[in-house]
């Protein structure tokens, strides 16, 4: 089950970093926010993966470049490395990378493209009203990952993201009649929409619906008529 979540109540945040004074600034801004949440904290892999497995945190934040462990030097190798191990066994898992290494990710992105849960990515250089907003995505099982796109070349869109466009905007369907439609359960359609508005650049605003500005973003880039 996708941990979307929406209320601000009884949320379990694990935050990773291995600078001490980043790892209490970020824990500070999120509890404005998040006042009634519990937070835990990881400084290296080794401590995080027994933080996740114990715990089973509703949201991590977490930087790229981490030690292994206590004494080793923080690479962001291995923080990517320690992302894929947590999107391969717990494919639910919200999480935020909030980095300076942002553009690593690519190496990975295969694995973003099929994970589940939220993911979302916070350059360490946005303010922390955009930071929050990444968090509060994250939470809610949506995709943003507009920092890394760089570095790609020409729109990435999956064979089942563009059936979910025909379907919904050609034929008129419903999710739960998509869902149908492609044998596969609601929730799946909506991780399809969730990561194809990411390859879309569409992201919540007020105001806006956005199946409507999915739906014209769709036809702007020729993928429906």
């Amino acid at each position: 089950m996708t941990q979307a979540l929406t209320k601000q109540a009884l949320l379990k945040i694990l935050v990773i970093d291995d600078h001490e004074s980043v790892l209490s600034g970020t824990i500070e801004v999120l509890q404005k926010k998040y006042v009634d949440a519990e937070f835990i904290t990881a400084a290296t892999v080794q401590e995080a993966l027994s933080q996740v497995a114990n715990l089973q945190p509703d949201l991590v934040v977490m930087d790229l470049s981490l030690p292994e462990s206590l004494g080793k030097m923080a690479r962001p190798d291995t923080g990517v490395q320690l992302l894929r191990n947590l999107m391969k066994n717990h494919t639910n898992l919200n999480i935020v990378v909030q980095s300076a290494h942002v553009r690593t990710l690519v190496r990975i992105r295969p694995d973003i493209d099929i994970h589940k849960g939220g993911f979302t990515v916070a350059d360490k250089s946005l303010s922390s009203q955009e930071m929050l907003t990444r968090v509060d995505w994250a939470l809610q099982g949506l995709t943003h990952t507009k920092d890394i796109k760089g570095v790609h070349y020409g729109l990435e869109v999956k064979p089942e993201w563009l059936k979910v466009l025909n379907l919904a905007f050609e034929e008129g369907l419903t999710d739960k009649t998509i869902a149908e439609r492609m044998c596969v359960g609601e929730r799946m359609v909506r991780h399809y929409w969730s990561k194809l508005q990411d390859a879309l650049d569409v992201y919540p605003e007020d105001g806006k619906n956005m199946r409507i500005q999915t739906e014209m973003r769709a036809r702007e880039e020729g993928l429906i008529d």
